[in-house]
This record gives C-alpha cells, sequence and structure tokens, in this order.
C-alpha cells in the first residue's frame, strides 16, 4: 500500500494556517485527531475522520490556537506532539523559548516551561509508565528533562558541546533517549544514570577515530537535525546536514552501513521524518525539497519521490491503521497521501502483471512473508 501512495485529489486537508508548518502528529490511541504546528506560532486540531462516507471529504479543524489567542506562541512553533496515553492534553514548543502543556478541552495551558535558548524539539515517551519526563532539546548544549508531574525541569543530560536539534526516546526502553547535536554527535543516554551517555555513535564504528586528531566520534559530518526509531525500537536512523542518513543498531550503536546515497538537508532547524509501520519492508519518508523521498530502510534505496507541494517540506507523519501520509509545508498546505486503490487487471495480463509485481519485494503485502528472510 505505501508504494502505491499517491496524492489524493478527494482528501483535503482545511486551509487555516498563514504561514508555513513545522510539525504534524497524529495521536496514537485512535489514530484520528491531528496536530499541526506553525511558523506563525498557530496550532491547529483536525480530525481526519471521514463522516460523510463518501470518497471526496475534507478534514475539518475541530479547533485552533491563532494569533488572537491569549497562550498563543509568539514564535514558530517547531514541535507539536500528543501526550501519548490520552488525547486530553498535548505539548507545544516554540522558538519564544517555552514548552507549553495543554489542556485539550479547554485549549487553555495546564503548565509552561521556560528556557534560555529557543526549542528546537520535544519528545514525549510513547511507552514510559514509570516517568512523565519530556526531553527538550534547546540552543544550550545541555539537554533538558522536564516533569510533568513535579511541574519542573527535573534533570540535564551534558555532553553535547553544541545546540541541540532533535530528541527521541526509545520506542522500547522508557528511559532510554536519543539525542542529537549541531555538533555532529548523537548520543544515546539512559537518564536514570547520573553519569548519564551509554554511547556516542561513531559513523566510522570505532575504525577512523582511532587515529582522528580530535579522537571523538560523530555519527555525521555535519548538524545532525533528525533522530527517528523504527517501531521495534531496534534499529535508529540519523540524517544530517553533510547529506547522510545512516541506519544505527540502537542497542550495540554500530553503524549498520546502509547507504540511501545524497539525501540533501540544509535545514539549520530540526528536520521532522518519519518512518512506516506495519509494512513489509519499512520505509522512512523524508522531506527532500518540496518533494518527499521514500526509502526502504535496510536497503537503502530510494523508492520513489512523492509531488505535489510548491514549497519546502518540513515535515510528515504516518498514519499506520490506514497506512496513510501526512506532509506540511512552508507552501501553508497539509497535504494527505493516501494509497491508490489497484485497478483490476484484465484477465490475460494478470499473470504477467503479478510476476512483475513480485520481482520487487517492495510490492509485497505488509502482512506477506518473503522466503529469504531469517
Amino acid at each position: 500500500r505505501v508504494l502505491s501512495l499517491d496524492l489524493n485529489k478527494d482528501r483535503d486537508v482545511e486551509r487555516i494556517h498563514g504561514c508555513g508548518i513545522n510539525s504534524l502528529d497524529i495521536e496514537p490511541v485512535e489514530g484520528r485527531y491531528m496536530l499541526s504546528g506553525g511558523s506563525d506560532g498557530v496550532i491547529v486540531l483536525y480530525d481526519l475522520e471521514n463522516f460523510s462516507r463518501k470518497p471526496c471529504y475534507t478534514c475539518k479543524a475541530v479547533c485552533s490556537i491563532g494569533r488572537s489567542h491569549p497562550d498563543v506562541h509568539k514564535y514558530s512553533v517547531e514541535t507539536v506532539q500528543w501526550y501519548p496515553h490520552d488525547t486530553g492534553m498535548f505539548t507545544s514548543s516554540s522558538f519564544d523559548k517555552t514548552l507549553k502543556i495543554w489542556d485539550t478541552n479547554t485549549l487553555q495551558p495546564a503548565d509552561v516551561f521556560h528556557f534560555d535558548g529557543t526549542v528546537y524539539s520535544h519528545h514525549m515517551s510513547p511507552v514510559a509508565t514509570k516517568h512523565c519526563l519530556v526531553a527538550v532539546g534547546t540552543k544550550s548544549p545541555k539537554v533538558q528533562l522536564c516533569d510533568l508531574k513535579s511541574g519542573s525541569c527535573s534533570h540535564i543530560l551534558q555532553g553535547h558541546r553544541q545546540e541541540v536539534l532533535t530528541v527521541s526516546w526509545s520506542p522500547r526502553h522508557e528511559y532510554i533517549l536519543a539525542t542529537g547535536s549541531a555538533d555532529g554527535r548523537v548520543k544515546l543516554w539512559d537518564v536514570r544514570r547520573a553519569s548519564g551517555c551509554l554511547i556516542t555513535l561513531d559513523q566510522h564504528n570505532g575504525e577512523k577515530s582511532k587515529t582522528s586528531s580530535e579522537g571523538v566520534n560523530t555519527a555525521h559530518n555535519g548538524r545532525v537535525n533528525g533522530l527517528c526509531y523504527t517501531h521495534d525500537g531496534l534499529h535508529l536512523l540519523t540524517v544530517g546536514t553533510d547529506d547522510r542518513m545512516r541506519l544505527w543498531n540502537s542497542s550495540t550503536g554500530e553503524n549498520t552501513l546502509v547507504n540511501y546515497g545524497k539525501v540533501c538537508n540544509e535545514s539549520r532547524k530540526g528536520l521532522k521524518f518519519t518512518i512506516s509501520w506495519g509494512c513489509n519492508p519499512e520505509f522512512a519518508f523524508v522531506p527532500y525539497g518540496s518533494t518527499i523521498a521514500v526509502y526502504t530502510i535496510f536497503s537503502g534505496e530510494l523508492i520513489t519521490k512523492l509531488r505535489g507541494h510548491y514549497s519546502t517540506v518540513d515535515c510528515c507523519v504516518f498514519q499506520p491503521n490506514f497506512q496513510e501520509l501526512y506532509s506540511g509545508s512552508k507552501d501553508c498546505n497539509i497535504l494527505a497521501w493516501i494509497p491508490a486503490l489497484r485497478e483490476p487487471i484484465p484477465d490475460d495480463t494478470s499473470e504477467k502483471s503479478l510476476s512483475q509485481q513480485h520481482l520487487n519485494p517492495a510490492y509485497e503485502d505488509a502482512w506477506s512473508s518473503s522466503e529469504d528472510e531469517g
């Protein structure tokens, strides 16, 4: 289904934003409500459900925190995220140096955390049951951990040398956090440990760094501005301004050396890319200029580029229930990419078409297992 993703002429997302869209998030409880954060500070909440039952419909905005709202962010919203366990709360962070915790029903902030510098990224663990920590990456090299229970920034992780552009909790272990910085480094932390850092990822897997004058592991030869775990948490995908994407074993820290070719990335802030789940094989969706590049994660193959936006794409989010993709761009639009249902195949060509499909394992259905696995 992912391979047949196409811009859907029948599906529209109501246009509310008057500026570029930096961040999207779909709540994991029902997969129904989507948040968007704009470069003018505006936040919009959409209902993706099709009540009309007609093929042609528009995803309506349920509510928004617009420019006239007393608590609207003063500057660009860089990250929005739903509270992972229910839709009654969501979070947003901004270049106005704040992280806000919102009550969905009242659209009032339940709490506001203030920082010394602009906030590039924040993330709540999708699996945590024993803590309520929000990891926050700011202009400071120190990673901040904000505790929603106590309302304080309880913890600081020190080790990066420059601003922290991207943070992501492991979906497998609730205390493991990955961070990426403008210093070219990706660090994995166990936030229970005083010393903190477990591994600093090394693109050379320990070989070149022995002879390098600096003697410090780097994940990229440029700013690291995007991180995303695979859904099972076994691998971590990183992007950097060296125009490279790298896949890492998240338990050993080993660079798997998958070659994705040149992945153009000039973003001075965080790049919000995403990974499919429930597919076989899994795909990465990476904003690439005004397109979204789709890669097979473990082979590195560039499958396609999704074209439809008129300007730079800044974010995308995957909806696993229907295997749909939503993307936000500087053109102020949110586009829905829906698997196109295949036309029925005429009888005389059906055998030929099916055999051609099976040449590429990516065309197999999500539930089919390939013979050479294991």
